[in-house]
């Protein structure tokens, strides 16, 4: 096993720069090295003296087997944090085991609920797990050791793009259920259950389960401003230079900076040598160095980190030190790379509006056009794809005007 030797006044001194846990989420569509990504850059953490864990909430887990940990000792840990090396811990959130922790009474409730209809015991408790359940129980772990600084760096090792937006957005989607539909739910059957037990042969929730779900909120208080808070959280996206992996990652970006997250880092994964000499990927060579500048002129300013493709797969600690060093290099993963949102999206008078911030550009002709759903920005010699969110790809964009570094779009 290769070893690091680290000059200790050097990570010392990073470490000092940190004033609470920083928190760094990991997305990208399925396949492209996220974990492995995740995997590294919780392992240079670790190495620069910051006590590191890394929480994958994928359902399919892959975290431990890229360290290459033993699986026979896995069930010991069963969803809580798994030591790796000094500092750095690995934690796959197991959704089976939290149900008893967390949603004894809800899962209860449902399982009666689908036993009810005929089906088996066994099927209706594995089925009775309500979707978006794994991304609360993540929700709660970031939240209790941010609260508690149990770690200086918490790494997020998302599902696929759809479900990382999915877990971003839930804190959201749990006030708005909360403050909106579950107290009258609760007082409805509080006043009907004992008339209604008689009357239907289905099982009503009793009183536990609402309280189970309200404790579960008052859990998550707060979580939403950790995440939203930029010198806390940084969204770092992993793509490949290959244009149907770039179109999702580009849909990924402009969500994420609509919900107010910061993207400060865009990962490119499984780059071939440009001095490779073999005939048969050099048009695989000249296609990712194409799209290897479209892919800077659709993140611009936002950092763009390429990562080479390894010789061999990539597990064990030796061979994700080597993924850190390459795209590290001596700089520390926790650490932002970029300061700002460059998307976002304003309603005034029924008029939506698309600002983005658009530094060192100078005011000249603007011409805006859709291109493959695209909405493109030209100004003079720049040039950007700008993906455009549902509320705005069936409008109609009107007179941009550029102000302040920031460009303004509104929609019809």
């Amino acid at each position: 096993m290769n070893v690091t030797i680290l000059i200790i006044d050097d990570w010392t001194q990073r470490n000092d720069t940190l004033k609470s846990p920083r928190i760094i989420i990991f997305s990208g569509k399925g396949g492209v090295g996220k974990t492995t990504v995740a995997a590294a850059t919780g392992l240079r953490c670790a190495e620069l003296g910051l006590k590191t864990v890394i929480i994958s909430i994928d359902i399919a887990h892959s975290l431990a087997d890229s360290f290459r940990l033993d699986a026979d000792l896995q069930d010991n840990y069963r969803g809580r944090p798994r030591p790796v090396r000094e500092n750095l811990w690995i934690q796959e959130v197991d959704i089976q085991e939290e149900l008893t922790n967390h949603w004894g009474d809800v899962s209860s409730y449902l399982a009666a609920l689908l036993g009810s209809g005929g089906m088996a015991d066994v099927m209706a408790q594995e089925l009775a797990i309500i979707p978006g359940m794994e991304d609360v129980i993540s929700l709660l772990y970031i939240n209790q050791y941010y609260n508690e600084k149990t770690y200086d760096v918490i790494v997020i090792d998302c599902a696929p793009t759809g479900e990382s937006l999915r877990f971003i957005s839930m804190p959201t989607t749990l006030e708005w259920y909360i403050n909106k539909v579950f107290r009258v739910q609760r007082n409805v059957l509080r006043a009907v259950r004992p008339i209604a037990k008689r009357l239907v042969d289905i099982p009503l929730p009793e009183d536990s389960y609402f309280a189970s779900l309200y404790d579960l909120f008052t859990k998550l208080d707060g979580v939403d401003k950790v995440l939203l808070d930029k010198e806390v959280t940084s969204v770092r996206l992993v793509t490949n230079a290959e244009r149907m992996v770039l179109r999702e990652t580009q849909r990924a970006y402009m969500y994420f900076c609509l919900y107010g997250l910061l993207v400060d880092t865009i990962v490119v994964n499984r780059l071939f040598p440009n001095d490779l000499q073999d005939e048969f990927f050099s048009e695989w060579i000249k296609t990712q160095q194409r799209n290897m500048a479209h892919i800077k002129s659709i993140f611009d300013p936002v950092p763009i980190r390429p990562l080479a493709i390894m010789k061999d797969e990539v597990s064990g600690l030796a061979k994700l030190e080597e993924v850190a060093r390459l795209l590290y290099g001596e700089a520390n993963p926790a650490e932002r790379f970029h300061d700002d949102t460059v998307y976002s999206v304003h309603q005034e008078n029924g008029v939506y509006s698309l600002r983005l911030t658009l530094p060192f550009v100078k005011k000249e002709n603007i011409d805006l056009y859709k291109e493959e759903g695209d909405l493109v920005i030209r100004i003079g010699s720049f040039k950007r794809h700008v993906f455009l969110p549902k509320a705005l790809a069936e409008r109609t964009p009107g007179r941009a005007y550029l102000r302040d570094n920031t460009l303004t779009i509104p929609f019809s």
